[in-house]
C-alpha cells in the first residue's frame, strides 16, 4: 500500500444497541445478539457468552432479521368469509376476535370439553399450553412430537431416563469415535457442527449411518449408506458380535443395569421384594438381594429355584435372544445393504474404542449404595441418533436396541461416552401417568402426556373405545407418550371415536407440509355433512405468517414473530442445559410489533381468564395474571419451583427454588438472556447413580428426592402389555390386535419390517422414498425468508447412481413418482453417495402459490414439491373394515420413512405435480425487492 490510500473506518458503528435474546429459526435455542439502529434490528450475531452455542450462528440464525421483516407476516385477526380454503377473510379488532372464541370455548368448558381438539405444532411453551388445556378439561391436547421424534425421546426414557438432543449430548472433550444414526442438520445443527469440529481436531473418527450422505455425514470418516427401516436389525447384529466376542462391561450391567435383576418365569414380570425394590442374587452371599443394598455385588450369570421353578436374570434372556443365529452378520447384510465383513469391523472398532482405549478419570465419587469411588472409568465411544431411525413403524425398538447397545459397551454417563443434561436423567417413575377423564366445567386430574406403566394407564372407555380424537394410549399405540398429532383431523373427519365441535391449533401447517396425505387432509377440512355444515365445524389457528393452513381455519389470531414477544424455554419443558450445567432462557420484545398481534401465549392467558377456568382466576374473579410474562414470573408448579429457574428469591441470588422474583425477567435481559447453575465436579458423570448429582438436583428442584436407577435393558411395562394380549389381566385388547401386540411389545428390543412393506407389493414398489431438512431451513419457516431462499427455492428429487441408470434420466429429466396413495411429477437430480434403492428430497420446500406472500411464479410454488403427497395418514387397507394408523404400533409415531414407491421416466410439466388452485391471501404478495433502511 502506497501513502495515497485513502483513510479507512474500520470500526464503523454500526448499531445503537444490543440486545440479547434466544434464536428462534431452528429448535437449537442458541443465544443471539440483535444489534439495534433507531430502533430496528440491524443485524443479528451468536452470543459468545451462551452456553448452547458460545458465539456461533448459522445462516438460519442470521437471516432472522428477514424473518421479523418478511411480507408473509399477518397483519391482524381475521374472520372466514368465504368458503373455508378459499382465503377469503375480513379483517376484525381482537375485541370481536376474542369474544368470538370465548363464544364457541366457553360453551365446550361448560359442557363438553372434549369436544375441543387443541394442539400445538413446534412451540417451545409446550409446559404452559400442556397446563391450559389441562384445566379447559379436554382429554384432547398434544404437541408436534408424535409426528417427530416421540420414539427417540420415549425409548430413550422407558431405558435409561432421557435419550438424544434436549436429553443430553457426547462427551466432545473425550469422546474417540462417534457414530450417529440417521441424523439431518436441522436440529441441535450448531452444538453438533461444534463438536464434530472438536472431535475432527483430535483426530477422533466419526461413523455416519444413514442412506443419504449429506451434512454430518458428509464430513463422516466413513458413511454406511443402509437400508431405510433396517437399522434395528443392523444394530442387533453389532449386538450379537459384542455378546459373542464377550465385548460388553459386565461390571457396568451388574452395577447399573437391570441385566442381573431376576425375571420371573411364570409371568416375565421383573422379580421384587416386599417394598417393590428389583431382587439380584447376591455374588457374597448367593441369596436375593434389593439391588440397592450397600455392598451387593449382583451376580449376572445367577439362576434362583423356588417352588420348583428356575427363574434367570435379565442377562441370561439377552445372551439367548441376541446370540441367536437370526442376528449373525451373514444372516443380516441383504436386508440392511451392509456387508457382513462392514458390520463385524464396526463391531470391531467399538469394542476397541471402548476397551482397549478405556482411560481412567481422576474423580472421586459416592454411588447411590454409598460406596466411594476414586476413580470414574471412561469409555471413548459415544452415540447420537434422531428422526432418521424413529420415524418408522419399527422405530421405538429401533431407538430402544441403540440405547441398549450403548448399555453393552457401558458408554452411557462415563466419561468419553453420552452424557444427560440436567433434567436428565429422570427414570418413568418420575414422570406422570397420562390423564383424560375430564368432567365439564372441571380440569383433568393431572397432565394428558405421561408414561403408562401397564394397561391400567390406558386412555380408555369401558367399551374399549378411545377417550382420546387420536387414538392416544389405547391399544392400537399403547406407549404414544406425545399424542398423534397426524390422526387428529383424519379422526375428527371420520368422528372416529367421536366428532368434535372445536379444532384450535398453533403453528401446525396440518394442510401442507406437517401432514401426511395432504390432498386429503385439504378435502377433510373442507368437507360438510348433508345439513351443509362442515364435518369439523369449528377452526381456531394461531401463526405469526400466512401460511397454508390459514386458509383452512374460521378465525385466525395473529402471533407475533419471535423477536416480539415473551417466551420461556424452561425445565419445567425444553430447556438449554448442558452436560455440564443445568441452564434455561427467555425471549423477550426486543422489537414492538409494528402491526396488530399479539403473542399467542398471551392471548391463552387472556382467554383462560375470560373463559372462566378457575386456574387462570383469582379468588375474587379478577384475571390471575394479566399476560404471558407475568404468568412466567409469577406461576408455580409447585412451592419454590416456577417456569424460570435462575433469579430466584428475594434477593435474586437463588437458582432452582426461591420464592417469586418481580425483577427475574430483567435479572434474565440484564445477563443474556440465560441462567446457568454449574453441576459440581464431583456430579458430572455417573448421573443416575452418583449421590452428589442426586442431591444437587434435589437442591435446585429438579427433583423433590434422591431418585438413583437402574438402566432398564427389559422394559417391564412392555412386559405387562404383552401379558394383556396373552389374555392376563382384566383389561384386555380387542381380539385383532393380540398377536401385534404379542410380537411388537417384546421387553428386549427386537426388529420387524416396516408395517408398509407388508401391505405394498416389494417388487412394484420397490424404491425407498425419504424427505430430510436442509441446515438451512426448519420446517416451513425458511422458505419464505428473502435470505434463506436463495440457497433451498426448489427441490430436486435425488436418485441414486443404479436408479439413474436404470431409467436413462439426465440432467433436466424429470420424474414419476408412485406410491400406493398417489403420485407426483418432480425435477429428479444424481447423487452418487446414496443408498442404490433410495430417493430423498429436501422437505417443505415447495409452497402453494398464494400462500408466505410468495409470487406465483416462485420456484417453490413451480419446481419445489412435497413427498407428503405419497405418504398416507392410514396403511394401506387390509380388507378388514379397519383403520389403520401409518404408525408406530408402540408410540403411534407418524411413520413418514416407511414410504415405498416406484419411478419412472415423465414429460416435462409447466410445474410440479400434484398442483393445487392458488389461494386468495390475506397479505399481499411481497415485492419483487425486499429493501428497508435501518439507520442514517
Amino acid at each position: 500500500m502506497t501513502f495515497q490510500q485513502p483513510t479507512l473506518n474500520t470500526s464503523p458503528k454500526v448499531s445503537d444497541e444490543i440486545r440479547q435474546t434466544t434464536c428462534y429459526m431452528c429448535a437449537c435455542r442458541c443465544g443471539i445478539n440483535v444489534h439495534m439502529k433507531d430502533g430496528k434490528v440491524a443485524y443479528i450475531e451468536g452470543n459468545r457468552d451462551h452456553p448452547v452455542n458460545k458465539g456461533v450462528l448459522c445462516a438460519k440464525g442470521s437471516a432472522g432479521i428477514m424473518q421479523v421483516n418478511a411480507p408473509s407476516r399477518l397483519k391482524k385477526p381475521l374472520k372466514r368469509v368465504g368458503p373455508r380454503g378459499s382465503g377469503e377473510f375480513e379483517e376484525i379488532s381482537w375485541e370481536e376476535a376474542m369474544n368470538i372464541a370465548v363464544g364457541w370455548l366457553t360453551e365446550l368448558h361448560e359442557t363438553a370439553p372434549h369436544k375441543l381438539a387443541f394442539f400445538t405444532g413446534r412451540d417451545q411453551s409446550q409446559s404452559f399450553t400442556s397446563f391450559w388445556a389441562q384445566h379447559f378439561g379436554t382429554p384432547n391436547y398434544a404437541a408436534h412430537g408424535g409426528f417427530c421424534s416421540v420414539n427417540m425421546a420415549a425409548a430413550g426414557i422407558y431405558t435409561m431416563g432421557g435419550a438424544f438432543w434436549e436429553f443430553g449430548q457426547p462427551d466432545w472433550d473425550h469422546t474417540k469415535l462417534f457414530m450417529i444414526f440417521g441424523v439431518a442438520e436441522d436440529h441441535d445443527s450448531n452444538p453438533i457442527k461444534a463438536g464434530i469440529g472438536k472431535l475432527k481436531a483430535r483426530g477422533a473418527k466419526v461413523i455416519g449411518v444413514n442412506p443419504v450422505r449429506s451434512g454430518y455425514n458428509a464430513v463422516a470418516d466413513e458413511w454406511v449408506g443402509i437400508t431405510p427401516g433396517t437399522d434395528g436389525l443392523f444394530i442387533l447384529a453389532l449386538i450379537h458380535e459384542l455378546m459373542k466376542a464377550g465385548k460388553i462391561d459386565l461390571h457396568y450391567l451388574a452395577q447399573y443395569t437391570n441385566a442381573a435383576v431376576l425375571v420371573d418365569a411364570e409371568t416375565g414380570l421383573l422379580m421384587r421384594d416386599a417394598d417393590g425394590k428389583e431382587l439380584v442374587i447376591d455374588r457374597t452371599t448367593g441369596k436375593p438381594t434389593p439391588f440397592d443394598q450397600k455392598g451387593v455385588r449382583p451376580d449376572l450369570s445367577a439362576t434362583y429355584r423356588k417352588a420348583g421353578v428356575t427363574h434367570r436374570t435379565v442377562m441370561h434372556l439377552m445372551a439367548e435372544k441376541y446370540l441367536d443365529p437370526q442376528y449373525a452378520p451373514e444372516n443380516v447384510a441383504e436386508k440392511t445393504g451392509i456387508s457382513a465383513q462392514k458390520i463385524k469391523t464396526i463391531a470391531a472398532e467399538l469394542a476397541r474404542v471402548a476397551f482397549d482405549e478405556a482411560f481412567e478419570l481422576e474423580q472421586d465419587w459416592t454411588d447411590f449404595r454409598g460406596e466411594t469411588h476414586k476413580t470414574m472409568t471412561g469409555r471413548p465411544v459415544s452415540f447420537h441418533a434422531m428422526r432418521g431411525i424413529s420415524a418408522h413403524s419399527n422405530g421405538f425398538q429401533t431407538c430402544r436396541a441403540l440405547h441398549v447397545l450403548q448399555i453393552l459397551l457401558g458408554t452411557v454417563e462415563v466419561p468419553g461416552g453420552f452424557r444427560f443434561k440436567p433434567p436428565y436423567p429422570k427414570p418413568v417413575s418420575a414422570h406422570p401417568t397420562p390423564h383424560g377423564y375430564g368432567r365439564p366445567g372441571k380440569p383433568l386430574a393431572g397432565p394428558h402426556l405421561g408414561f403408562p406403566r401397564g394397561p391400567e394407564d390406558l386412555q380408555i372407555n369401558e367399551d374399549g373405545t378411545a377417550c382420546r380424537i387420536d387414538k392416544a394410549f389405547t391399544w392400537e399405540n399403547p406407549m404414544s407418550v406425545h399424542g398423534l398429532m397426524h390422526m387428529v383431523i383424519s379422526n375428527a373427519h371420520a368422528q372416529d371415536p367421536y366428532p368434535i365441535d372445536t379444532l384450535f391449533m398453533y403453528m401446525a401447517n396440518m394442510s401442507w407440509n406437517s401432514t401426511m396425505n395432504t390432498s386429503g387432509v385439504i378435502k377433510m377440512l373442507t368437507d360438510r355433512n348433508d345439513d351443509g355444515g362442515y364435518r369439523i365445524p369449528r377452526i381456531i389457528y394461531s401463526d405469526a405468517y400466512s401460511s397454508e393452513m390459514v386458509a383452512y381455519a374460521d378465525l385466525i389470531l395473529p402471533d407475533t414473530t419471535y423477536l416480539e414477544r415473551h417466551d420461556c424455554i424452561s425445565l419445567l419443558d425444553r430447556p438449554i442445559c448442558e452436560a455440564d450445567g443445568a441452564a434455561d432462557a427467555i425471549r423477550w420484545p426486543v422489537v414492538e410489533p409494528d402491526r396488530d398481534v399479539r403473542g399467542f401465549q398471551s392471548v391463552l392467558i387472556e382467554l383462560g381468564a375470560r373463559i372462566g377456568l378457575p386456574h387462570f382466576l383469582n379468588e375474587d374473579g379478577t384475571p390471575k395474571w394479566k399476560d404471558y410474562a407475568d404468568y412466567i414470573v409469577n406461576h408455580e408448579r409447585r412451592p419454590g419451583v416456577g417456569p424460570l429457574a435462575g433469579f430466584r428469591g428475594e434477593e435474586g441470588d437463588q437458582f432452582g427454588r426461591g420464592k417469586v422474583n418481580p425483577e427475574q425477567l430483567q435479572r434474565y435481559i440484564d445477563s443474556g438472556g440465560f441462567a446457568i447453575e454449574h453441576v459440581p465436579e464431583n456430579a458430572r458423570y455417573m448421573k443416575p447413580w452418583n449421590q452428589h448429582y442426586q442431591d444437587w438436583a434435589v437442591k435446585i428442584g429438579l427433583f423433590d428426592a434422591p431418585q438413583p436407577f437402574l438402566f432398564q435393558l427389559y422394559v417391564e411395562p412392555m412386559r405387562k402389555f404383552q401379558r394383556a394380549a396373552e389374555g392376563h389381566g382384566g383389561i384386555q385388547p380387542p381380539d385383532h390386535l393380540r398377536d401385534r401386540l404379542k410380537q411388537v411389545m417384546d421387553p428386549l428390543p427386537i426388529w420387524y419390517e416396516p408395517l408398509e412393506d407388508g401391505r405394498v407389493d416389494p417388487d412394484e414398489f420397490d424404491v425407498h422414498a425419504l424427505t430430510q431438512r436442509p441446515m438451512a431451513m426448519y420446517h416451513s419457516w425458511g422458505t419464505q425468508n428473502a435470505w434463506l431462499r436463495q440457497l433451498h427455492g426448489e427441490n430436486p428429487l435425488y436418485l441414486p447412481t443404479k436408479l439413474w441408470n436404470k431409467h436413462g434420466f439426465e440432467e433436466g429429466d424429470w420424474a414419476r413418482v408412485t406410491s400406493a396413495h398417489g403420485a407426483i411429477t418432480v425435477p429428479v437430480a444424481h447423487q452418487s453417495a446414496l443408498n442404490e434403492n433410495t430417493v430423498w428430497t429436501w422437505n417443505a420446500i415447495g409452497k402453494r402459490r398464494g400462500t408466505w406472500a410468495l409470487s406465483e411464479d416462485a420456484p417453490e410454488a413451480n419446481r419445489g414439491f412435497l413427498l407428503n403427497h405419497l405418504i398416507h395418514e392410514l396403511l394401506p387397507p387390509k380388507g378388514d373394515g379397519l383403520r389403520w394408523a401409518n404408525s408406530d404400533p408402540i408410540t403411534g409415531q407418524a411413520a413418514w420413512f416407511d414410504l415405498r414407491v416406484k419411478i419412472e421416466k415423465a414429460a416435462v410439466p409447466v410445474v410440479a405435480q400434484p398442483t393445487f388452485a392458488p389461494i386468495t391471501s390475506p397479505v399481499p404478495q411481497g415485492p419483487e425487492t425486499l429493501t428497508w433502511k435501518v439507520g442514517k
